[in-house]
Formats: structure tokens, sequence, C-alpha cells
């Protein structure tokens, strides 16, 4: 298909679910979304989180993403861009309570607002770019046929299988999450748990090297 023989499709669909497989900041993002909001909140999320990683994928099959990562200090720029955001939407999760732990019940987000969260999250993540940029050379064969549709097949098997992880991941902890609903101190403590997620993962991201061996 497009020049990729069936054995490499193979190989490169099961290094995705093992990629997938692995726990990390996607992993962290949706189950607390799901622990604290629910799963419809889990879903809608993971929804944001397969549209973003799509964007990257794009722009990695066009040659956008090796344009980008050759500004000097783009991803650094990048990367604390979206600690910022994480700690901004830390704020935001946690400003209804006062900053105070006195516990108060987290109010529903609207699934727009959910969808736009997650997708940002996504994009403006540089550690994605980098992985997409590493990953497809090493399944690509210019010899057998056209580059650009090789990248785009690759992009959304990686994303599919991906979004299959994260529907399984979503629902145990929607189930864990119906638990939780029935326990009142749980739902009075909500907003902070979810903030605290956000906050890790700004931190997690602002400290995550360009190179996975630095």
């Amino acid at each position: 298909m497009l020049g990729l023989t069936t054995d490499r499709l193979a190989l490169f669909t099961l290094a995705s679910l093992v990629l997938a497989a692995t726990p990390g900041p996607v992993w962290l993002y949706l189950i607390s979304r799901t622990l604290a909001q629910g799963r419809r909140a889990g879903y809608f999320s993971m929804f944001g989180v397969a549209a973003g990683l799509s964007l990257h994928a794009t722009f990695a099959a066009f040659g956008l993403t090796v344009v980008l990562l050759a500004v000097p200090f783009a991803f650094d720029a990048i990367k604390l861009a979206g600690a910022a955001y994480l700690l901004w939407l830390a704020y935001t999760t946690v400003r209804g309570a006062g900053f105070t732990f006195t516990p108060q019940p987290l109010e529903s987000v609207p699934d727009s607002v959910l969808l736009r969260q997650a997708f940002v999250a996504a994009v403006i993540n540089p550690k994605v770019a980098v992985f997409y940029l590493s990953l497809f050379p090493q399944f690509v064969d210019p010899s057998t046929g056209p580059v650009l549709g090789q990248s785009l097949l690759l992009g959304a098997i990686q994303v599919g299988t991906a979004a299959l992880m994260d529907v399984a991941l979503v629902t145990v902890a929607g189930v864990l999450a119906g638990w939780f609903a029935q326990r009142p101190f749980w739902l009075q403590l909500q907003r902070w748990f979810l903030g605290s997620a956000f906050g890790v993962l700004a931190v997690w991201l602002a400290l995550t090297p360009r190179h996975s061996s630095d």
C-alpha cells in the first residue's frame, strides 16, 4: 500500500501499539480528566488529543516540522509555551476554590472546551513533533512509493492505534470515576486533584529534553 509492504506496516502498527501502551503525559491527562469529570469528559479529551496528534503527523509528513524545529530555540519556546498553558489550566481549575483548602465541587466543562483544551495541550507539546520526525524515516522507503503518501498513512495508523488505546484507558478510568462519584468527599476534592495533575504535566513538559538521550 503506497509502497509500504505488509510486513513493514505490521511492524509499524506493532511499534505504535507498544508506544501507545507506554504510560506518559497523555495517560495522566486523560485519567485525571476522567476521574475528576467523568467518562464523557475523558472521551472528548481523547478526541482533542487525537486531533492534536493528527495535526503533528500531518506537519511531519509535509516536512513542516523540520522547518519549525530548525529555527533556533523553537523547541524550547514551544515547550515553555505548553508548560505555561498547562499552568493556566491548573490555575483556572482551582480558581473556583478561592485558593483555599476548603473543599469545593468541580463544575462541569462544556464538551467544546474539553476538545479545545486537549487539542491545544497536544499541539504545543514539541516532543510529539520530534517523535514523528524520528519515527517516520525508519519506515518510509522513498524507492517504493511517494514519501508524502507513506508518511500520511503511517501517521493515520499511529493516531488510530493511540486512539484505540486511549478509548480503553478512558473506559477503565470511567468505571473508577463512577465509584468515586459516590464518595462525597472525593467530589469536593476533584478541583484540587485535576489542578494538581495539570501542574504536574506543566513541570513534566518544562523539564522534557529535546532528545530522549539527553
